[in-house]
């Protein structure tokens, strides 16, 4: 079992379960509360309607005004890409580019405990990377010009969340909630990898993102949630189909999809959720544990797509990122099954293929201005090549990427 996902486990389990109170309120002012709770901090706010731990850094603006409240986050990278660098770039490549993206959160407090929710997410992937986005290997999902994109992951529409929500607070213990986006996010999987703080330096997207969380934009989601005490159950009508490849407008909403998803915060530190969906043609399946401690997150996550009774495809993903005063250290451990049509590699009869990878980074943050904290990294990735395979990639593919990473100053 890598060292990653060992450190990972012990850390979580090992947190204090006793404290109840939410250290997380701490960073922010009291005015600002859980998106979807008044009882609980903005901390635990995720993608969606999904939950992070309560003690969870925050890196963002904020801004009160009477009843309202507003927040704002993103990131840029500034990269440049080497995939698969020791093998020729084959089935990699190289690139400059700029992952993106930025939300904008406004809320309204009512007189009679109710809590309404705008937010918006947008990037400028389509512009910044290319419609065919950014090499990636052993990446696979969507299309470009009607050829499935794989080795390179997909750009995020220009539009990646446009939402609105109600939640009505019955006491200290309950809330009963509504969210509506176009596009938005439906009950399904962990928070969206870069909400997550243990991604939080990592510009790609995992290898398992279609088999975890990509569901992050779609278009046409309406989700009707309840929180008692410490458990939320949810359940979503969704459009399934991926989004097309006009990543600038807006797709047709069929809501042909469902899912549920059961969350859990036993304490300030930890949030685990499971979940499933019936997505147009695959069911999938997730679990993920999240935790945030001191200077120290991280992210479990597993993910099952099927299609049909032959076609099941696991993955699992276990990240961290250790965060010092100007220094950051972060890795991740992916493995993913892929099947040789989504590699879209000819004369393979093999059906499931093992995909590993394992990274490690770190940056130095040099400088604050404006409100905006500017760190410079380095990145490399370690694939272990299918024996049937290697042929195509070699026998251990590296990859190395350089980056300016610019992202709003931590919040104290």
């Amino acid at each position: 079992m890598p060292l990653i996902l060992i450190i990972l486990l012990l850390i979580a389990f090992s947190a204090d379960a006793q404290h109840e109170h939410h250290e997380g309120m701490d960073m922010s002012s009291p005015s600002m509360t859980h998106a979807f709770s008044l009882s609980l901090p903005m901390n635990r706010n995720g993608s969606g309607t999904g939950w992070l731990p309560d003690a969870t850094p925050m890196y963002a603006w904020m801004k009160h005004k009477d009843r309202w409240s507003y927040m704002m986050h993103g990131a840029i990278f500034l990269r440049q890409n080497f995939q698969n660098l020791n093998n020729d770039y084959k089935n990699g490549g190289k690139q400059f580019d700029a992952p993106t993206w930025a939300m904008g959160m406004a809320q309204y407090k009512t007189s009679n405990n109710g809590l309404f929710l705008f937010r918006a997410m947008m990037s400028l992937d389509p512009f910044t990377v290319g419609g065919s986005g950014y090499p990636l290997l052993f990446q696979s999902g969507e299309t470009y010009k009607g050829v499935p994109l794989v080795n390179r992951q997909h750009p995020h529409d220009l539009f990646s969340e446009l939402a609105i929500g109600y939640t009505q607070k019955i006491n200290d213990d309950t809330d009963i909630s509504m969210y509506v986006g176009y596009p938005g996010e439906p009950a399904l999987g962990p928070t969206a990898f870069m909400h997550r703080i243990s991604s939080l330096n990592n510009p790609d997207a995992p290898l398992g993102h279609h088999w975890q969380d990509a569901t992050h934009i779609t278009f046409g989601v309406a989700t009707l949630g309840i929180r008692y005490k410490k458990f939320k159950l949810e359940g979503s009508s969704f459009t399934g189909e991926e989004p097309d490849e006009e990543r600038y407008g807006f797709d047709k909403p069929s809501f042909n999809s469902y899912s549920y998803r059961l969350s859990y915060a036993p304490s300030r530190n930890i949030v685990l959720q499971a979940s499933r969906a019936a997505i147009k043609d695959v069911d999938r399946t997730t679990a993920s544990l999240i935790f945030a401690q001191r200077n120290l997150t991280g992210a479990l996550v597993w993910g099952l797509n099927q299609e049909g009774d032959h076609h099941t495809e696991h993955s699992l993903l276990a990240e961290s990122n250790y965060q010092l005063d100007r220094v950051a250290v972060y890795g991740r451990y992916e493995f993913v099954e892929k099947s040789p049509h989504e590699l879209q590699v000819a004369g393979v009869v093999q059906q499931i293929l093992p995909v590993h990878a394992f990274t490690l980074g770190s940056n130095y943050q040099f400088g604050s201005w404006f409100g905006m904290n500017m760190a410079i990294g380095v990145q490399a990735t370690i694939n272990k090549t299918p024996d049937v395979l290697v042929a195509y990639y070699g026998k251990t593919p590296f990859s190395l990427e350089t980056y300016l990473r610019v992202i709003p100053s931590l919040m104290r």
